[in-house]
């Protein structure tokens, strides 16, 4: 069984015992997470499809710990103005683990 779910404006393909990386999370670590924005649910031949989101349909997940991405340079170069800007950016992120799919 999965199911895709969306949170931080991203989705993500998750089944039981999945460990994904998730954006920044509100809780400390081992506390429960749930996800209730579930798009759709597959078990087996069974295909559950929400119009945007599955009514009753939630994924508990227990948070790991919080890190940050590698980071992304952003570099501007402007020929023959002597003007160059060099940005970089971390991203902070969640680790949670996939406990339970729960569909009503």
């Amino acid at each position: 069984m999965y199911a895709i779910i969306e949170t931080g404006g991203k989705q993500y393909k998750v089944e039981k015992d999945d460990v994904v990386q998730v954006e920044k999370l509100d809780g400390k670590a081992k506390d429960e997470i749930i996800f209730s924005n579930v798009l759709l649910t597959v078990e087996g031949e069974k295909v559950k499809v929400g119009f945007p989101y599955l009514k009753g349909a939630k994924v508990i997940a227990e948070k790991l710990r919080d890190l940050k991405a590698k980071k992304v340079t952003s570099f501007k170069f402007r020929r023959r103005k002597n003007s160059k800007t060099l940005k970089g950016h971390r991203q902070q992120l969640a680790v949670v683990r996939i406990k339970e799919i729960a569909v009503e």
